[in-house]
Parts: C-alpha cells; sequence; structure tokens
C-alpha cells in the first residue's frame, strides 16, 4: 500500500466513523493537527470542525457508507480520489464526488479539497 493509499484508507475510517468517540479518534488519526477539509458545503479547520462536517453527513445520510471508487492517484505530497454514499440498505449512491488531499511529512492530511460531482435534487 502506498502512503497515498493509507492515507485514503484512514480518510475513509473517518468519514466511516459513527461514534463520537471512534469518529474523533479517526479524525485524528487522518488529519494532521489544524488540517482543513473544504467542499462546496464546508470549510473548517481542525479536528473538531473536521468531525463536525462528517457527523453533520451521518444525520442527513443516515444508513449510508461512504466507499472510494477506483484508484487513488498521488505525487509529491498530494492525492487524489473518487468517491461514492452508498446506501447499506439497497445500494443506491445519491451523492457522489472527488477530493484532492495534500499530506505532511508524516502522511496525515494538511488539507483537502472536495468536489461534489452529484447530489440529490432538493
Amino acid at each position: 500500500m502506498t502512503q497515498y493509499e493509507a492515507a485514503v484508507a484512514r480518510y475513509f475510517e473517518a468519514w466511516n466513523a459513527t461514534a463520537a468517540e471512534e469518529l474523533a479518534k479517526a479524525v485524528a488519526a487522518a488529519w494532521a493537527d489544524g488540517g482543513s477539509y473544504t467542499d462546496p458545503l464546508a470549510d473548517v479547520r481542525g479536528h473538531e470542525g473536521v468531525a463536525a462536517v462528517i457527523a453533520a453527513a451521518h444525520e442527513q445520510f443516515p444508513g449510508f457508507e461512504f466507499r472510494r471508487t477506483g484508484v487513488v492517484e498521488g505525487h509529491h505530497d498530494v492525492a487524489r480520489f473518487r468517491w461514492e454514499l452508498v446506501s447499506l440498505a439497497d445500494g443506491s449512491a445519491p451523492v457522489a464526488g472527488s477530493d484532492v488531499i495534500t499530506l505532511d511529512g508524516d502522511g496525515r492530511i494538511r488539507t483537502v479539497t472536495g468536489f461534489l460531482d452529484r447530489m440529490p435534487t432538493a
């Protein structure tokens, strides 16, 4: 497993954590101190901010999990990958996107820039 794949695996562990304590630990393992997450709907810094965005996604989409689609591509300290938000009940995936992450020297996430490729209509 490359450093990029390992970082993305920790990223998905955080996004799929639902219990508050598990989520806090997963975010701390994936993100560097002061790391950030930015997408069209959020712009947060720090472990607490990232955990709050993840918790809000689970509140909006209970019974769903985030899954990587395709390969992780990386060079230098940057990686990109695609993902879907998948219903555990029926396999539908109403939300999909792609993210670009930068890593610190320890392989933890410094920044996430997310793009939403598919969203449900309100």
